[in-house]
């Protein structure tokens, strides 16, 4: 990991942040009349979006915040083989830093006084852009996303229970032979930490039995 590598990540990490700042949910309730950080939890992400404006804006938002980590981790890491030279293993590495970027920057985003989303739709991109070559992996994920939910009414539950563990699970099974597997380990379980951390609230909710179910309004 000389100079290159560096200079390399710098410039991922800036793109990614800055990618990541740009708030779907924001856009979408602004083009309503409505400003999602005043409405429901506060929170510009697809829950929120859901309880505050509806189906559609809900479906617009995880969409975009899916694939602004989709798109840019993708492009890391062929840039990453194809431009800056670096082998597989490594490439992996940097699209997992890119997408860590991407989630900070939507859960902080500077123009919007550091205050956005949960970065769940951001980290299931993520793990789609690492793990479409396994995609049984993913319908897997999913599925247990889904049945999670729907047993639970809990959205938060099916976040921290599977998207927020994604990352990590997948590195163990399929990138144990990874020459940087300990590196892209550690790096994937900021995922989770980054998660548990922004749903702290939301635990809190839970242990209490305050929580607010699916389709719910907030109490």
């Amino acid at each position: 990991m000389g100079p290159n590598f560096i200079a390399e990540i710098i410039i991922w990490v800036i793109v990614g942040y800055f990618l990541g700042s740009v708030s779907f949910g924001y856009i979408i309730g602004k083009d309503a009349g409505v400003d999602i950080r005043e409405s429901g939890s506060g929170n510009t992400g697809t829950t929120n979006a859901l309880r505050t404006l509806g189906k559609k804006a809900a479906a617009l938002t995880f969409l975009g915040d899916l694939f602004k980590a989709i798109i840019p981790v993708l492009v890391a890491r062929y840039l990453s083989v194809n431009y800056f030279a670096d082998d597989y293993d490594m490439s992996y590495i940097v699209g997992l830093i890119t997408g860590l970027s991407v989630a900070i920057g939507h859960n902080f985003p500077v123009w919007m006084k550091f205050k956005g989303g949960k970065g769940i739709a951001v980290t299931a991109g993520v793990t789609v852009a690492v793990a479409y070559m396994n995609w049984y992996y993913l319908v897997i994920a999913l599925s247990l996303f889904v049945i999670i939910v729907l047993i639970t009414k809990y959205v938060s539950v099916g976040s921290l229970c599977v998207p927020a563990w994604a990352l990590p699970v997948y590195a163990i099974i399929f990138e144990r032979d990874n020459i940087y597997f300990a590196e892209l380990l550690i790096i994937s379980f900021l995922f989770t930490i980054l998660a548990f951390i922004m749903h702290r609230e939301n635990i809190k909710r839970l242990i209490s039995g305050t929580e607010n179910k699916l389709f719910a309004k907030k109490q």
